[in-house]
């Protein structure tokens, strides 16, 4: 049963479109890329020409010009049907790096990338997070120096989304390493370019073939069109975008979380313990009355967030809120899940050990939910502060 109960006809078809070609081209071939440890490059040029990268994206630089909604609905259903790392992937390209490019970029940066983007032929990254500053982006090490009409880049990132196949990534590095926050800005990196490289795949507890990278810009020249808007500005686009990526990975959580349901009211129907079917113990039906009830409560609160997106009403606490409440539902739902299978949920027979384990990283990536609840009472607070 859905719990979109009410999309647009359009939308439903989308949807359904969306399902089909995932169970016919993605499904058979997933666990064996799991295996593998990363998707194979050419699945990205297939997901670009089934119409399902930046759908967003507007038309005049190739998308489909439809609402956000559409994108969401892309990468959860990849999370609904236990595709989890591909949702993440598709997720950075589509729903954060997109967005930066379409909301800041000059026309020229927008016609060298986003038609590139949207058929699959270039795949976008985007490289915050360094070995010595995780969520604290304040405290950068990477350096752009200016040099004549040039910026030479020098430093490294890490657990960085799509690094193995990125052909370009969005760099926050420091132009003025004295001006804290003010000093960050952002670059469009070629990948192709001397003084790039990447390291090693990152091995993971989850999301196998997902690929996570170290990145490393060793005198990496880059032309000063690469800047991506103003110079020292970086770190206020940074805290403007990533508002749409804590409320996408908010909507991924309560997608996979749906999968998780599902899967287990299959098993738990055909299941048989002490002569009845589990599914008719009661600790089994309460179990799933509650973990459903937690499902549908996120799901009602992430489209309230995605409406107020759609009137560019939704603040940072919000998004916060949801990508924090969310995820550490998502991992209590999976968690309840496993436990219904019992030792079979162990095992990789099952794909719930697989939404499991998937689960985990949700709390962790796109901001720690430690940080979430930092923010989020620093909006409380202050409010607070202002009335006094």
């Amino acid at each position: 049963m859905s719990i979109w109960m009410q999309e647009p006809q359009e939308q439903v078809l989308f949807r359904d479109n969306v399902v089909k070609l995932l169970e016919a081209e993605i499904a058979p071939h997933y666990e064996q890329w799991e295996q593998q440890g990363i998707v194979p490059r050419q699945l990205w040029q297939s997901l670009g020409e089934a119409g399902l990268l930046c759908v967003d994206v507007p038309e005049e630089y190739g998308g489909c010009g439809v609402p956000f909604d559409y994108s969401v609905v892309v990468g959860a259903e990849m999370a609904r049907l236990g595709f989890g790392a591909l949702a993440t992937n598709v997720m950075v390209h589509s729903d954060i790096v997109a967005p930066y490019l379409t909301h800041l970029a000059s026309e020229e940066q927008k016609q060298q990338w986003l038609p590139k983007m949207v058929t699959g032929e270039a795949v976008g990254a985007i490289a915050m997070t360094e070995p010595g500053a995780g969520s604290d982006l304040q405290a950068l090490r990477t350096s752009a120096r200016k040099d004549g009409d040039s910026y030479v880049l020098n430093g490294s990132k890490t657990f960085i989304t799509n690094g193995q196949h990125a052909d370009m990534v969005i760099v926050a590095a420091k132009t003025d390493p004295d001006a804290g926050a003010k000093g960050v800005s952002l670059f469009l990196v070629d990948t192709s370019l001397p003084g790039y490289s990447r390291g090693r795949n990152l091995e993971k507890i989850g999301q196998h073939c997902g690929d996570t990278s170290e990145l490393f810009f060793d005198d990496l020249r880059v032309p000063a069109s690469a800047l991506l808007g103003e110079e020292g500005m970086g770190f206020v686009y940074l805290m403007q975008e990533l508002a749409r990526e804590r409320l996408v990975i908010g909507a991924l959580a309560v997608a996979a979380a749906r999968g998780c349901i599902e899967q287990t009211i299959d098993y738990v129907t055909e299941r048989k313990l002490f002569g009845q079917r589990l599914a008719d113990l009661q600790n089994t039906r309460f179990k799933l009355a509650e973990m459903e009830t937690e499902v549908r409560i996120h799901q009602a609160f992430i489209d309230q967030c995605i409406s107020q997106y759609n009137h560019q009403q939704l603040d940072s606490a919000t998004a916060s809120m949801a990508k924090y409440s969310a995820t550490e539902m998502q991992f209590r739902v999976a968690d309840g899940c496993l436990q219904l299978f019992g030792g079979y949920g162990y095992t990789s027979e099952y794909p719930i050990s697989r939404a499991f384990v998937d689960a985990r990283v949700q709390r962790i990536y796109g901001g720690a939910s430690e940080v979430m609840k930092e923010l989020i009472a620093r909006s409380l607070l202050g409010k607070a502060g202002g009335k006094s």
